[in-house]
């Protein structure tokens, strides 16, 4: 069966983590407790996976391709540290931007920069999500043009599935979209909705209809989800304008004689419709 022609999963029952209130009301708690102790951070989702150490350490493998250099650098040779544009759905604290642009630890015999330069934005449907991770930013040094060497972290309110993508959508200066899209449990809330769309669908079905757009051609989509696996997420994304590159693999576990992953997180990318 071609990849267009894969069924897409059976829904998952509408929960509150589907609802805008839900995170509003999460996020205002969390500026709450980050005023009562300034190095409260909030959630880190998908924190007991170590998801970030390892979204972080794949980009560096897929686009730097640092542990083999005869590899093809997956965006091309021309993007790097100093210059790979970063957008993520469903920014939540912004903690992922902000741990990649951190960088990783240097050792002792290496020299250069190892924190990611270019341009980052942290979009969500939440005001209180965007207010919150612009204090976690700032509180890092990545909230203004004066406050760190590094560049700052942008944040806005944008709702992806209602909202027109002007000013989202990247305007390079000679392609349009960027180079890396995060998805780190967006996908997931959004399929917990039971809203739907005006052909009467659940919003989740156009979701990647209304990711692509925000992709360069040749960029990437890294979704990570603790709801699907990682046959669910390729069923769902996998098609048309994306194709399958490689997946991130965590700890597995055992039960009643089948392995599974608390999570998993499959690498997409555009390509021009033939």
């Amino acid at each position: 069966m071609a990849s267009n022609d894969i069924a897409k999963p059976n829904h998952l029952e509408p929960s509150p983590l589907g609802t805008k209130e839900y995170w509003d009301e999460l996020y205002a708690r969390e500026i709450t407790n980050h005023d009562l102790d300034p190095t409260d951070e909030g959630t880190i989702w998908f924190d007991d996976s170590a998801a970030e150490d390892k979204i972080v350490a794949f980009l560096s493998s897929q686009i730097l391709q640092e542990d083999d250099a005869q590899q093809q650098q997956l965006l091309g040779p021309e993007i790097g540290r100093h210059n790979c544009s970063f957008l993520d759905l469903g920014t939540g604290n912004g903690h992922l931007l902000c741990r990649l642009r951190e960088g990783e630890e240097i050792e002792e015999d290496e020299e250069g920069e190892r924190a990611w330069m270019g341009r980052m934005l942290g979009v969500d449907y939440s005001q209180k999500s965007v207010e919150f991770a612009k204090r976690v930013a700032a509180d890092k040094g990545f909230g203004g043009p004066d406050s760190s060497s590094k560049p700052a972290i942008e944040f806005r309110w944008w709702d992806i599935m209602t909202q027109n993508p002007e000013g989202v959508v990247l305007e390079g200066p000679n392609e349009k979209g960027w180079d890396v899209v995060l998805d780190k449990g967006t996908f997931d809330a959004i399929s917990l909705s039971k809203e739907k769309d005006p052909d009467g669908r659940r919003i989740c079905e156009g979701y990647k209809e209304r990711v692509v757009p925000l992709i360069r051609d040749g960029g990437i989509l890294l979704v990570t989800s603790c709801n699907w696996t990682e046959e669910e997420l390729k069923a769902w994304f996998v098609g048309g304008e994306l194709e399958f590159v490689d997946t991130i693999k965590y700890k597995s576990f055992s039960f009643g004689g089948k392995k599974g992953q608390t999570i998993s997180s499959i690498c997409l990318r555009k390509h021009a419709l033939r």
